[in-house]
């Protein structure tokens, strides 16, 4: 009985010892995992007719500048063949600080080149998004970042961003290693290029703007970053918190316009964004406008409308509230006088209605009311003058920082 009390007592002190070094091992590979959040962001669409074709792209080099929002110890890319019929094939990828010399020039000594699981090329099946290995380049917060790849073969389908607002380069043949493309084709989209992520465990997470054009800048100085999500990055950039500009010009909610549908993205622009903890959701303008823009519609079809973008918004907050994201709904701002939409009243009146819903159904965890702080007084359904670009649709640079500064940091915590 004795034998069988020390062997029992032996076995306990042997499992509890296995226990706490396995436990000691769980701790150790935790403590060793980067802690990473996104820094920068767009999201992917399939090419529109304004995209470089892929006989364009092939065979060439591409360099592309990111301006970063949070830093970090070191970086990975997450590049992307979304919208890809077949394999998108690269020889080489580097990363580098810009120069002040230039918008293309980058700093040597700080190119380093990044691996996939060791290769310096990589393939990405159709369909398919790839994260780099770590990259030892440490980012810094608010600083551009320069991106250069050699594109063995392009997909006929080519994956890109259509609004960059920031000037690509395109120059035929191996030219990574070059400090300068000198003679390059510019173009203002980025392709395959999807996100970029910094390893910070001071980081306090992530905020994704969904959005469309207004989210995406229309209007704004391009290489600049005047849009209301550089903004808000510049402010939160003291809390180490990242933003990411998820908006596409044209983009709706309920049908694909340029770029999928909002609900459609969810998942690839939201909830996949490393750290997100926040969600900004500023859409539902192009829905309203489209409706009437051709023809009018009766009143049965106003009122299926703003009832089918409420029930989208609804399902946005669920499904973020699920992954743990808190949201914070921004109301449409006022667009009558557009010459694209020229919005009828009863338009005005669905605007009206929807953010009325946005700001009393109780199913966000914050406001921010662009509409009231963007419109006219006077002419509630008018752009203010002072922030009005000029087609009484989109804002101007000092729109964009109006907007911008009148998100409470707190909200984002």
């Amino acid at each position: 009985m004795l034998r069988s009390g020390i062997v029992q007592n032996r076995l306990q002190c042997f499992v509890a010892i296995v226990a706490v070094s396995f436990c000691g091992i769980c701790s150790a590979a935790q403590a060793a995992t980067p802690h990473w959040v996104a820094s920068w962001g767009s999201s992917q669409m399939r090419a529109t007719g304004d995209a470089l074709p892929s006989q364009e792209l092939t065979g060439t080099t591409l360099r592309q500048i990111v301006h970063l929002s949070v830093g970090g110890d070191k970086i990975r890319l997450h590049l992307s063949n979304a919208f890809g019929e077949s394999p998108l094939v690269l020889d080489r990828v580097s990363v580098a600080r810009r120069d002040t010399g230039g918008r293309d020039v980058i700093q040597p000594a700080t190119k380093i080149a990044v691996r996939f699981g060791g290769r310096i090329s990589v393939s990405i099946p159709m369909g398919a998004e790839y994260l780099s290995d770590e990259i030892a380049l440490p980012a810094v917060p608010l600083s551009d970042l320069v991106i250069t790849v050699l594109v063995r073969q392009a997909p006929a389908t080519v994956t890109f961003h259509a609004g960059a607002r920031a000037t690509s380069y395109v120059l035929h043949g191996d030219h990574v290693a070059d400090a300068r493309l000198d003679s390059a084709k510019t173009v203002t989209q980025w392709y395959f290029l999807a996100g970029v992520e910094v390893a910070n465990p001071q980081a306090a997470g992530a905020v994704v703007a969904l959005g469309d054009s207004i989210t995406d800048g229309r209007g704004v100085t391009t290489d600049a970053n005047e849009r209301w999500t550089d903004v808000l990055a510049q402010r939160s950039a003291r809390n180490s918190i990242g933003v990411v500009n998820q908006g596409i010009g044209g983009n709706r909610i309920l049908e694909d316009g340029l770029g999928p549908n909002a609900l459609s993205r969810f998942v690839r622009d939201v909830l996949a964004i490393p750290g997100a903890h926040c969600l900004i959701v500023l859409e539902g303008v192009n829905d309203l406008g489209v409706l009437d823009r051709l023809a009018a519609h009766p009143t049965a079809a106003h009122e299926d409308l703003v009832n089918g973008l409420e029930n989208a918004l609804r399902q946005m907050v669920e499904l973020a509230h699920a992954h743990g994201l808190r949201v914070l709904g921004g109301t449409v701002m006022p667009f009558q006088g557009s010459e694209y939409y020229h919005p009828s009243e009863q338009t005005e009146a669905d605007r009206q209605q929807l953010n009325q819903w946005i700001r009393t159904s109780g199913i966000f965890d914050g406001i921010v009311d662009f509409d009231q702080i963007m419109r006219d007084p006077s002419r509630p359904g008018y752009l203010a003058a002072e922030v009005d670009s000029g087609d009484h649709l989109h804002p101007n640079p000092a729109g964009y920082k109006r907007m911008g500064e009148a998100i409470p940091l707190n909200l984002l915590q």
